[in-house]
């Protein structure tokens, strides 16, 4: 006969160590910080500005190249909140990593995670954490949850030769297990190896801003020689402008001209909305990522979660018990099965009913609180998952008698139970199809015998033989369902008044995730098993749409399922917490990771709900409509801003024309209509689910105004050309004109106004007094004194705004005569 498990020797081990055999993996629990540093700074923006602000520098003006610091603080407010996310991220799964208890030379051994090696007999009590996978040597009721890894909430019988998964819980019953797969190579890390690296959030107007700057970017070149050869015609030609220095002008100017064409304050003032949201979330125990991602969670219109660990917290729940026969002390023996060191979550759900039941029966028969106070002796048969029952005999007091629990069909099978038992099954059956587990309470008058044997599986036989040779009468059927988390049924509400829809992707059995669908408000008559679902894109996608609810679906499936949903035109956020999730949080538009799970989902997600709460999804959402609709309302400002600048460009170029702005000047109009408002705008409020097509919308309203702006700049250099102004009159006249128009372009993005946007629009036009009035201020900015231009500036300020008002009610007509039938 075999002698007693020692375990590996510590000679074995090293060798093991050397060979490369140890549990130590390097788990991707954030982005590294070159790929942070690396995906903020090297961006078509930074290079184009970055260029501009060096060509300023090396001709030694400082003061016209501070607009540099857009750029700078761009890139470093993004780095920034990434690198504060990794840190987070990296000290909590330090935090999280579990320890092991091996036999070491026959020893029991507490070592860290990375320690385990190869043949490492691992001790397994409940609570314990399998930190490797495993084959099962022997086993004592051991039970464990392997819904990280599968999404399957019910506890898994761990019987002899069975393999166990690293990532798994004990939680019920005692064994031990030699480990087989160590490091990479065990399961759980192999799904998240398919996961590699953190997604990023897909940020619509990060895209339009990008693909504007691209465009800006074909015609920047030539559009800037075209307005150098101007600057320097202006100057008396190259020749002249070479041989007395003025080419040094001609060129800022130009330069001028390209920083307009970019708008290189709307990324910086982009990143600044996100990042002060990203602060909020988080004081709100919301940790970003990824800047996008809040802007990206305001567009969702599907979301697809997990059923254990998002809906429920992976406890079970008593949901009610149905008496068939009412022996004395019934409930005081469910409450002496809960309160049992070695319950499984499904007993312990007894307690909280029964325990208090049984402590008063007890109470009232003036014996402890205790069934077995009554007999100091029970026999007992400890729950097993393999024959789904278990039992206690008491020899007196009030719960005199045997008793099993254990499921139905088990229990009451092979005729026992007698002619009640056949209504009983069928009763236990409808209850079952209706997703919740049930048990039965049995009593007999046979005694209970205690197995002598030592051998687990002779044991087992001589407690079987026992129940077969035992007539039972069923006394009562429990039901027990999964605890829905507290903030499930109201955060659901939410979504679906926002007519986000939503999708269930659970591992667990499809009666069972119905069931949980149901309580949370989801009104849905039945899961679909996703064996049955079709493979290709769009037959998968169309089937999700008629069933959002599914079971049996695996780490691949809710990867394909979620590429299928974005391939038919959704914006899909996954909520996961398991190993199992992980390749769909990596291939959804947005990525959601529960603080409470392990740390490949939060490796590979955008958003982390730190506290693991379901109900920091609304907040983060309101969060993000407030945010994005406030940056496409600046937005519409600052393309505007582009548009005209590249329409002036062209034409001074072309004219051969002064170009009549400095980028100090260009800095100041900026600052005043679109800068300054921003602080404000950021506090609008905004409920509506932020919708696809900014940048066409974005368009339809920046192009038309910015050529009127453009037209009355033009115009007033005509008239000041005719009038012999110089350059720095002609700069302050511009200035004017074009700041009023710009104020009064921001106006109509705020209406309706009310006494805040008023006050704020007063504030502005004040501050533009102020620039041009007090000294030190407009001689910073080089203009001149207002009055002789003042007439010319008014003119032409009125005009654009005649025009900005015909387009306004001429858009407004267009949009109600599109309306009507």
């Amino acid at each position: 006969m075999a002698g007693p498990v020692r375990g590996l020797s510590s000679a074995e081990v090293e060798e093991r160590v050397r060979a490369g055999l140890s549990n130590r993996y390097r788990a991707v629990t954030s982005r590294p910080v070159w790929q942070i540093v690396r995906e903020n700074v090297l961006t078509l923006f930074n290079l184009v500005v970055g260029l501009s602000f060096g060509a300023l520098l090396v001709l030694g003006d400082v003061v016209d190249a501070l607009f540099g610091f857009f750029a700078i603080a761009n890139t470093a407010i993004g780095v920034a909140q990434e690198t504060r996310a990794k840190i987070t991220l990296d000290r909590l799964a330090l935090l999280e990593a579990p320890q092991a208890r091996v036999l070491r030379d026959g020893v029991p051994t507490l070592v860290a995670r990375d320690a385990v090696v190869r043949d490492d007999v691992l001790v397994l009590t409940a609570g314990d954490q399998l930190v490797a996978d495993a084959v099962v040597l022997s086993a004592d009721g051991l039970e464990l949850d392997e819904s990280m890894l599968t999404g399957e909430a019910d506890p898994i019988p761990a019987e002899a030769a069975r393999e166990l998964l690293a990532g798994s819980f004990v939680v019920a019953g005692t064994g031990l297990a030699r480990a087989t797969r160590v490091g990479a190579s065990s399961y759980a890390n192999r799904i998240t190896a398919g996961a590699r690296g953190t997604g990023r959030a897909t940020s619509e107007i990060r895209a339009a801003l990008r693909r504007v700057i691209r465009w800006v970017s074909w015609i920047l070149l030539p559009i800037a020689a075209l307005v150098l050869n101007g600057q320097m015609d202006a100057l008396g030609g190259w020749s002249t402008a070479l041989a007395n220095g003025s080419w040094r002008e001609g060129a800022i100017r130009a330069i001028s001209s390209v920083i307009g064409m970019v708008p290189q304050g709307l990324v910086f003032i982009t990143s600044v909305a996100l990042a002060v949201a990203a602060v909020a979330l988080l004081r709100s125990r919301v940790l970003v990522q990824d800047l996008p991602a809040v802007e990206t969670l305001a567009r969702v219109d599907v979301l697809c979660f997990d059923k254990t660990g998002t809906l429920t917290d992976g406890t079970m729940v008593l949901d009610g018990c149905e008496l068939l026969d009412e022996r004395p002390g019934w409930d005081a023996v469910l409450g002496w099965f809960g309160t049992r060191p070695d319950a499984n979550v499904t007993a312990r759900s007894l307690v909280e009913r029964f325990g208090a039941v049984g402590a008063a029966v007890g109470a009232a028969a003036g014996a402890d609180s205790r069934p077995e106070a009554a007999d100091p002796a029970p026999t007992a048969v400890g729950f097993d998952s393999a024959r789904k029952w278990s039992a206690v005999g008491f020899a007196a007091g009030p719960a005199r008698g045997s008793w099993v629990l254990g499921a139905p069909d088990v229990v009451l099978a092979e005729g026992r139970g007698g002619v009640a038992a056949s209504a009983v099954l069928t009763r236990a059956g409808e209850l079952a199809a209706s997703g919740l587990r049930v048990l039965v309470l049995a009593a007999s008058a046979v005694p209970l015998r205690a197995s002598g044997e030592r051998d687990v599986a002779a044991r087992a036989a001589a407690d079987t033989a026992w129940l077969r040779s035992a007539p039972l009468e069923p006394v009562a059927l429990i039901t027990v369902r999964e605890r829905l988390r507290p903030d499930a049924a109201a955060t659901v509400a939410f979504f679906r008044e926002q007519g986000v829809e939503l999708r269930i992707l659970s591992g667990d059995h499809p009666s069972t995730v119905a069931a949980v669908a149901r309580a949370a408000g989801i009104p849905v008559t039945e899961a679909i098993d996703a064996r049955t679902l079709p493979t290709d894109p769009a037959g998968l996608a169309a089937a999700l749409d008629r069933h959002p609810i599914i079971g049996r679906v695996t780490p691949e499936q809710k990867r394909d399922m979620v590429l299928a949903m974005r391939s038919a035109g959704h914006i899909v956020a996954m909520i996961g917490d398991g190993a199992n999730d992980a390749l769909a949080l990596s291939h959804a538009d947005l990525g959601i990771a529960m603080g409470s799970g392990v740390a490949a989902t939060r490796a590979v997600s955008q958003l982390v709900l730190l506290d693991g709460d379901f109900d920091r999804l609304p907040q983060t959402v309101a969060y993000g409509r407030r945010v994005i609709s406030n940056v496409e309302r600046l937005a519409k400002l600052f393309l505007a801003k582009t548009v005209y600048a590249i329409v002036l460009a062209i034409v001074f170029g072309a004219l051969l024309w002064t170009f009549p702005l400095l980028p100090r000047q260009f800095a100041a109009t900026d600052g005043l209509t679109i800068g300054l408002p921003a602080l404000v705008l950021a506090g609008l409020a905004a409920t509506d689910r932020a919708q696809a097509g900014f940048l066409r919308r974005a368009l339809r309203f920046c192009v038309p105004s910015g050529l009127v702006i453009a037209l009355v700049v033009t115009g007033l250099v005509v008239a000041l050309r005719a009038m012999q102004a110089d350059a720095t009159a002609t700069s302050t006249a511009v200035v004017l004109a074009l700041t009023v128009v710009g104020l009064w372009l921001l106006g109509i993005l705020l209406r309706p106004l009310d006494l805040r946007r008023v006050l704020l629009l007063l504030a502005l036009a004040l501050g533009l007094a102020g620039t041009v009035l007090i000294p030190w201020v407009s001689d910073f900015f080089s203009l001149g004194p207002p009055a002789p231009v003042l007439p010319a500036a008014a003119v032409a300020a009125a005009l654009g705004i005649l025009a900005l008002e015909v387009l306004r009610r001429s858009g407004v007509t267009t949009a109600r005569r599109r309306l009507r039938p």
